[in-house]
């Protein structure tokens, strides 16, 4: 096959998955199709609730494990969208559709790379050079992972326990196709201060509101020392606040919201402990699971990049990465700017270039391991 016919396969799947809705939680269709694809190209498939994974057939335990992983599900389309974001529209080079971007680019990209190493490799030309990429110095895994635009438990987090051991992971995000080695983790915080009601009208009680001022202030103007080269510094940002009941009642209690997005240097953990000392507030933190992830400039895939001229940087988005026990990084099709936004859309273009730019990082990869 000629890498048109793996890009015309690429979009024709694409298509079918936007045309599927498949936010958060619901994406049972699309892991439908997604298996039934997988299997059509004659792959032995796996799945655990929505997610779909295959292993290359040769797989050998003592080779480095590569894991293609890019996610199934979508956020809700915004109420700006101007076409029907369940209709793929293909207008010249530009495919428009909700998830054509996020990531769907990267779903459908990565499959057809699984799909010409691992099985139907012979000689592939990309920017003149013939290149003979063989999966016989690692082993390649591809993983279709729902629930990622809400880190949730039905997610991959269900599926890594089952795969084997990875070595490192490329996750097919939209990063214009050049590297992001590094990504800043999250912790969402709620914090309560508390007041004592009585009447406003008179001088009565402890208003929970002005409690929260100094916490408030001091969360605002506080900078953490270490700030990451790739990341910059670690966030934190009050983005909900809820207090009152009426005009006349003195409020008891003022909740608020704290969005932290900690870089490499910080650990979830010990951020929220610092956070304990230094504000008068209750707080709880949802979870501490999704931490900073990044990718040694000095490994292999990384230095690979560089060979091909790519730019590394530093994601301030969040990622499946977060709950990856390996080195891992964020390479795919399309910009992130476009994600979540209305009128989303994919570039053909970037289909063809992403399916080419993966199969060239893979040649030669690990060719110093036995």
């Amino acid at each position: 096959m000629e890498i048109s016919s793996y890009v015309n396969d690429a979009v024709e799947l694409l298509r079918w998955l936007i045309a599927t809705p498949r936010t958060s939680r619901n994406e049972q269709g699309a892991a439908d199709i997604m298996q039934r694809t997988i299997e059509s190209y004659g792959f032995q498939v796996c799945r655990e609730a929505n997610n779909v994974w295959a292993i290359n057939p040769h797989y050998d335990a003592t080779l480095p494990t590569v894991l293609l992983n890019a996610h199934l599900d979508t956020v809700r389309p915004v109420s700006t969208w101007t076409r029907n974001p369940y209709e793929p529209c293909l207008e010249g080079d530009t495919l428009y559709g909700l998830g054509s971007n996020d990531c769907g680019g990267g779903l459908v990209s990565l499959l057809q790379v699984f799909r010409i190493i691992t099985k139907e490799f012979k000689e592939f030309k990309v920017h003149s050079s013939k290149l003979n990429v063989q999966c016989s110095k690692y082993n390649l895994i591809y993983l279709a992972s729902a629930e990622e635009e809400v880190t949730g438990s039905e997610g991959i987090v269900r599926a890594l326990p089952l795969l084997p051991k990875i070595d490192v992971a490329i996750v097919g995000e939209p990063t214009g196709m050049q590297p992001a080695i590094a990504e800043k983790g999250l912790m969402v915080i709620d914090g309560v201060a508390h007041g004592q009601s009585g009447h406003a009208a008179r001088n009565e009680g402890v208003n929970a509101i002005y409690e929260a001022l100094d916490d408030l202030v001091w969360l605002r103007d506080y900078r953490f020392e270490k700030v990451s080269q790739l990341l910059g510094p670690t966030k934190m940002t009050v983005t909900v606040l809820n207090a009152g009941t009426q005009h006349n009642v003195v409020p008891d209690e003022c909740r608020f919201t704290i969005d932290v997005r900690t870089n490499e240097h910080y650990r979830n953990e010990d951020v929220f402990e610092f956070l304990q000392q230094h504000v008068r507030s209750e707080l709880h933190a949802r979870s501490f699971r999704l931490h900073s992830s990044s990718i040694p400039v000095e490994h292999p895939l990384v230095q690979r990049c560089l060979q091909m001229g790519m730019t590394p940087f530093g994601s301030p988005t969040l990622s499946d990465q977060s709950v990856m026990s390996f080195p891992s990084m964020k390479l795919g099709p399309g910009e992130s700017a476009r994600s979540h936004s209305a009128n989303e859309f994919i570039r053909v273009s970037e289909i063809a270039n992403a399916i080419s730019t993966y199969v060239q990082l893979f040649d030669g990869l690990f060719s110093d391991k036995k």
